[in-house]
Formats: C-alpha cells, sequence, structure tokens
C-alpha cells in the first residue's frame, strides 16, 4: 500500500536523502522517520512553476502518480519518496516513464543500501577525515 507524503517537513527531509535523477523526473528517498517506522511506502510529488502553467503542473503531477502506483510493488515499506517532475514527462510515453521510475528506484535502493546521503554540495556524507586534513 501506497501512501501520500503531505507535510513540509517530510519533503525537505528526504531532500536530505538519496537522489537520482532521470530526463522526467528527479526521486528523492530517505528512511522514514522512527515515528512512521515500519508502515507503508510513502510518496510525495511536487512540479515547479518552471514546468509550466498550473494546467500543466497538474497533467505531470497526474501522470506521475499513475505512473508510481503502477511501479508501487518496487517501492520498500518504511521509506519515503518525493517525485519531482520535469517538463519531459508530459511528452515521453508512459512505458518510457514508468521505466524511469523503476530505474531511479533501483538507483535510490541501492544508496539508501550504501548508506549514502546526498549533502549540499553534490558529496556523500564524510565518514572520517579526508586526504586534505590529515
Amino acid at each position: 500500500m501506497l501512501t501520500r507524503l503531505r507535510k513540509r517537513r517530510d519533503f525537505v527531509r528526504a531532500a536530505k536523502g538519496a537522489r537520482t535523477d532521470r530526463d522526467t523526473l528527479s526521486l528523492q528517498a530517505v528512511e522514514a522517520a522512527a515515528s512512521d517506522a515500519g508502515g507503508a511506502a510513502r510518496a510525495g510529488f511536487t512540479v515547479t512553476r518552471k514546468v509550466g502553467s498550473a494546467v500543466v503542473r497538474n497533467r505531470v503531477r497526474r501522470r506521475l502518480r499513475a505512473a508510481v502506483a503502477c511501479e508501487a510493488e518496487a517501492m520498500r515499506p518504511g521509506v519515503d519518496y518525493v517525485v519531482i517532475g520535469r517538463r519531459a514527462a508530459l511528452r515521453s510515453d508512459f512505458s518510457d516513464l514508468r521505466a524511469d521510475i523503476a530505474r531511479g528506484l533501483a538507483k535510490v535502493h541501492e544508496r539508501l543500501d550504501a548508506g549514502h546521503a546526498r549533502r549540499r554540495g553534490g558529496r556523500p556524507a564524510a565518514v572520517g577525515p579526508s586526504e586534505d586534513d590529515r
């Protein structure tokens, strides 16, 4: 079962997790908060104004929701996902959109398993002192 993210704090928290970029979307994922752990996978959708008017943004959002619903079995329970739509999602084939989501899910799961969180600046979180610090 897939539930929706609705609160801003959940979107902000997901932005600090694993991330992957595809042609039609960006996908962010983070382990659910302790209070939400053990629950179903949750997904949130956002489309910026750069994509177009409200009508265009809503069409992109609807397509993304439908594609994610088709790929919901690949989503892990206890993980929050944020899907950021791009303009290409509107004109791409629905099967290509589903394939982008499937590849994105595989990539963020790989990054979650590796423990890499995307930090501001695009570098993985440091484990210890770097070569320059020694």
